[in-house]
């Protein structure tokens, strides 16, 4: 059954939002005429092999770590995607990583200690560069290479440059070089449903359907934030705190909340991509899976109109990217 023939379309003439039926369940939900703010951060983006997914995976997973928002986080991490062997540079199974920071300096630093960490420990991984074309480099590899303690030697090994830096295990192979781009982030859609349990339901589903997008990660765990924050804080001297206006228990104490009176539960994912485009298409899949799950009430998003950052992106713009006509 296509998309069409699953779901009625309207448009609230008044507001812009688009209203959506689904006949075969009677859900009716509303995805508002809002727009996500998002701002530029520099990323790394690189390749973690191993002998096993098993094992590429632990490292990556522990190089993610404490990497959910750049508000409390040193960085802002997140796992792309698995890479078969047949597409990485010495023919093992790979793990795609991502980077964020604001401070490009910071980036790196961020980088050498996660990968001095938790791959350069890590049994049987490697490391190499995912932005080979990127002008701006950082000399990671070397950085890293001094744990040799002056016997790590440079070579070429799978047409790229890299140092081999002996370890008890073996050798621990890195690229010497880096790339740093700008990329894009912030992107994020609330989903307000009747309880936790269709909420939770609806962002496990729009994660699935975002980590099949290239070249983007959410960052918190599982791909999903239950803790939604504002800038700043009301009461205390605070970067972020809880926001209030989408606070289910709060809906008849603060003035001006956001909850409809038939939503208990609110999910946020957050999105960062390597561009525009893979966000806004990340968005859009996410969207589009969330609102097939009975008992969403509404999609939204949360903005500062417009002073977070300079990028703004409607959600219905994101859904049409995907495909999805009304």
């Amino acid at each position: 059954m296509s998309q069409s023939e699953q779901f009625k379309f309207s448009e609230n003439r008044a507001t812009g939002d688009l209203i959506i039926e689904q006949p075969s369940t009677g859900n009716v939900l509303t995805v508002v005429n809002t727009f996500t703010e998002m701002f530029p951060m520099w990323y790394m983006r690189f390749l973690v092999t191993a002998e096993s997914y098993r094992w590429a995976l632990n490292s990556a997973r522990a190089v993610v770590g404490f990497g959910t928002s750049i508000i409390m986080s040193p960085a802002e991490c997140g796992i792309e995607a698995l890479v078969p062997a047949d597409k990485t540079p010495d023919g093992r199974p790979g793990v795609l990583v991502q980077i964020y920071h604001s401070d490009r300096f910071l980036l790196k630093a961020q980088f050498l200690a996660r990968v001095g960490q938790c791959v350069l420990t890590c049994p049987t991984t490697a490391v190499f560069d995912s932005l080979t074309k990127a002008k701006r480099r950082v000399k990671a590899g070397k950085s890293l290479a001094s744990f040799g303690d002056g016997f790590q030697t440079r070579d070429r090994m799978f047409n790229r440059d890299v140092w081999r830096i002996p370890v008890m295990e073996g050798e621990f192979i890195i690229e010497e070089s880096c790339g740093i781009m700008k990329g894009i982030a912030g992107g994020m859609f609330l989903i307000l449903a009747e309880n936790w349990k269709s909420g939770l339901e609806a962002a496990e589903k729009a994660v699935k359907a975002i980590r099949k997008v290239k070249g983007v990660i959410t960052p918190f765990p599982g791909g999903i934030c239950r803790s939604g924050s504002k800038v700043g804080s009301m009461k205390y001297k605070l970067k972020a705190s809880t926001n209030h206006l989408f606070c289910p228990t709060l809906r008849k104490v603060v003035e001006n909340s956001m909850i409809p009176e038939n939503v208990n539960s609110v999910y946020e994912i957050v999105i960062n991509g390597i561009n525009l485009d893979s966000v806004k298409k990340a968005l859009g899949v996410g969207i589009k899976a969330a609102i097939e799950v009975p008992g969403v009430v509404q999609i939204t998003s949360a903005n500062y109109g417009g002073k977070l950052g300079p990028y703004n992106l409607y959600l219905k713009e994101a859904l049409a990217s995907v495909g999805l006509k009304w």
